[in-house]
C-alpha cells in the first residue's frame, strides 16, 4: 500500500537527512517540500519522474488534495519538512485532515536544527555542574504563546535556552532573558541556516548580541541560544574518570 511518507529534511546540510528519509527520497513519485526552509539540494535525491512540489504557497487544504492525488495515482507520496517536523513542525493539522480521508502515513525523524546549531558551535547543552535541562522555545508572534511559557518565566530556570522563530525580534527577546533572570554577561549565540553553506555565526553575550546580530544583518531562518553552556568555564563530566568507572563497575 502506498502512504504518505513525513520525512524530517534535517537542519540543512544535505548529508544529514536520514539513512531512511534519503531512500524515501529516491522512491517517491511525489515530493511536497517546505519552501525555502528545505535544502533544495536534498531535491537531487529523487528520480527524474517524481513530481515535486513547493508548498510554501500552498493552503493546507491544497497540501492534503495533492497528497490524496498522489496517493490515488499509487505514488509514494514524501512530505518533507524542515529539521524534525516534531518540532514546531505543523504536522498535527496536517495528520488529523488526512485522517478524515483515511490517507495513511509514516514518519521518519529528521536532525534539528537546534541540534545542528550546537554541533556548528561544539557546544555540549547539557554541562555538569552548569545545565542538565534544555528548553526549547519561540516569543509570541502570529502564533500567541501561553503566558505560564513566557520566555521571561522560562528565564528564571537560567539552564540552556533555544528560541526558534524569534530572532526578528532579538531585542524584545534579550529583555525578556535578562528581565525573567538572567544575567547581562550570559553567553549568547545565533546561529543563521545551522549546517548550510551559507551558515554564518554570531557570539556574544546578552549586552551585546542584539547589536551583533543588527550588524550582521540577520533576520530570519536562525536559532538564538543562550546560557552559561556557551562560556569559556568548563566542568566536565565523570563518565572517562578512573574512579568513577572504577565505582561504576563495583556497584554492578
Amino acid at each position: 500500500m502506498v502512504k504518505v511518507h513525513f520525512v524530517g529534511a534535517g537542519p540543512g546540510a544535505t548529508d544529514l537527512i536520514t539513512l531512511k528519509g534519503y531512500r524515501l527520497l529516491q522512491e517517491a513519485g511525489m515530493v511536497i517540500y517546505a519552501g525555502s526552509l528545505v535544502n533544495p539540494e536534498l531535491l537531487t535525491y529523487c528520480n527524474e519522474d517524481c513530481e515535486i512540489l513547493d508548498s510554501a504557497s500552498m493552503t493546507l487544504k491544497e497540501i492534503i488534495d495533492a497528497m490524496e492525488r498522489g496517493i490515488k495515482a499509487g505514488k509514494e507520496v514524501v512530505r518533507l519538512q524542515t529539521g524534525d517536523f516534531s518540532i514546531y513542525g505543523s504536522i498535527r493539522e496536517q495528520i488529523e485532515e488526512m485522517n478524515k480521508r483515511d490517507l495513511p502515513f509514516t514518519c521518519t525523524p529528521g536532525v534539528s536544527s537546534f541540534l545542528g546549531a550546537a554541533s556548528s558551535l561544539g557546544a555540549e547543552y547539557t554541562v555538569p555542574e552548569v545545565s542538565q535541562s534544555v528548553i526549547i522555545t519561540r516569543m509570541a508572534g502570529r502564533t500567541p504563546v501561553p503566558d505560564r511559557e513566557s520566555i521571561r518565566s522560562y528565564a528564571q530556570h537560567r539552564t540552556s535556552m533555544v528560541i526558534f522563530l524569534s530572532v526578528q525580534s532579538v531585542d524584545k527577546v534579550v529583555e525578556e532573558l535578562v528581565a525573567g533572570g538572567y544575567p547581562e554577561t550570559t553567553p549568547a549565540a545565533v546561529i543563521f541556516k545551522a549546517t548550510w553553506p551559507e551558515e554564518k555565526k554570531v557570539v556574544g553575550t546578552l549586552e551585546n548580541i542584539a547589536d551583533k546580530v543588527n550588524e550582521a544583518d540577520i533576520t530570519k531562518t536562525a536559532l538564538i541560544m543562550v546560557g552559561d553552556f556557551l562560556g569559556e568555564e568548563f566542568y566536565y563530566s565523570k563518565l572517562y574518570d578512573a574512579e568513577f568507572q572504577h565505582e561504576f563497575r563495583d556497584a554492578e
